[in-house]
């Protein structure tokens, strides 16, 4: 079936966020627990930068990396969450045109920068175990600078260009999106105008922001394992592998819960589905990773101890 004609069309000021649930009493409940949840990952993020950039132990690539991270966190759910918290707040279920746009150009943004700097802190991993002579040489401060540069641009290119793109649609009075957030596949359906170039930015988006950062990612752990493999002591094999434990967990609950919720066979409960896998990636995996990386992490634990000042000893022996 084609799009509306033109007489169906209307000029949109704003959209109807559907949230969660209609129910007074769970919208309440959720408040709170999103609330929790959300302040969790900020603060927990917000440390990690800080305890990053005051020890300057920590002053290599890999922490680096780990500190971007941690900020596209903080920011990821912050596009999204604090306005679904001011809607339950206010009763209102409505978000502004411009405002719709603004936070999908940011969400696009955040979200494919998570994914390249994933593939990026595993390319490290795979320097510093697979060529450890060359580690100083090959992730100088240059090329790290370089590389998140890349990063940014990357991303930030291809969101502003599916954001213009968006607005050269025409919506029908239908404006109700399904979702805590604007989603541009739910967008997309609301449009009475031809979509095809916006779909296939889309497709063009994912297979950039995926497909591409997944396999470098696979591919580095594949040499990382060759690599590690070969060393004949178990416990330098234990050493070796152990630096990529935190990156690895992360991407795999990254991953796994992607794949866990969009390569499920189609069903009616496809909006709920998204609805989860939203609230997966912009909160519960934002909110573990300061977990992840600073429980297993010595270095980590003993920065946020001087964070706090209770800090006694030194990283070095």
């Amino acid at each position: 079936m084609g799009k509306p004609g033109r007489e169906n069309q209307t000029t949109v000021s704003d959209f109807l966020l559907l949230g969660l649930s209609e129910q007074l009493e769970q919208q309440l409940l959720l408040f709170g627990i999103f609330l929790g949840m959300y302040l969790v990952t900020v603060v927990g993020n917000l440390l990690i930068i800080l305890a990053i950039s005051s020890d300057p132990h920590l002053h290599i690539p890999m922490y680096f990396f780990l500190a971007n991270l941690s900020l596209t966190d903080a920011c990821f759910s912050s596009t999204s969450i604090p306005k679904m918290l001011a809607n339950i707040y206010s009763q209102s279920q409505t978000i502004s045109y411009s405002g719709c746009l603004t936070q999908l150009y940011f969400l696009i943004t955040f979200g494919s920068l998570d994914n390249c700097l994933l593939a990026v802190m595993a390319y490290d991993r795979y320097v510093a175990i697979c060529q450890p002579l060359h580690y100083s040489t090959a992730m100088n401060p240059k090329l790290c600078a370089l590389m998140l540069g890349m990063c940014w641009l990357l991303t930030n290119c291809p969101a502003l260009t599916h954001t213009l793109l968006l607005t050269r649609l025409a919506f029908c009075a239908q404006k109700a999106i399904p979702h805590f957030y604007c989603d541009p596949s739910a967008l997309l359906k609301l449009a009475c105008s031809n979509t095809h170039i916006n779909e296939l930015m889309i497709i063009t988006m994912g297979l950039m922001f995926l497909t591409a950062p997944l396999l470098l990612i696979v591919l580095s752990y594949v040499r990382i394992s060759w690599a590690v493999c070969s060393i004949s002591s178990p416990g330098g094999r234990w050493k070796a592998f152990s630096t990529c434990g935190s990156h690895l967990t992360v991407v795999l609950l990254f991953y796994g819960s992607l794949m866990g919720v969009y390569l499920l066979p189609p069903s009616t409960h496809s909006t709920e589905r998204a609805s989860r896998a939203a609230i997966l990636y912009m909160v519960i995996i934002p909110m573990l990773n300061p977990f992840i990386y600073s429980l297993r992490n010595k270095d980590m634990k003993e920065a946020l101890r001087k964070l706090f000042g209770s800090g006694k000893t030194s990283l070095l022996p």
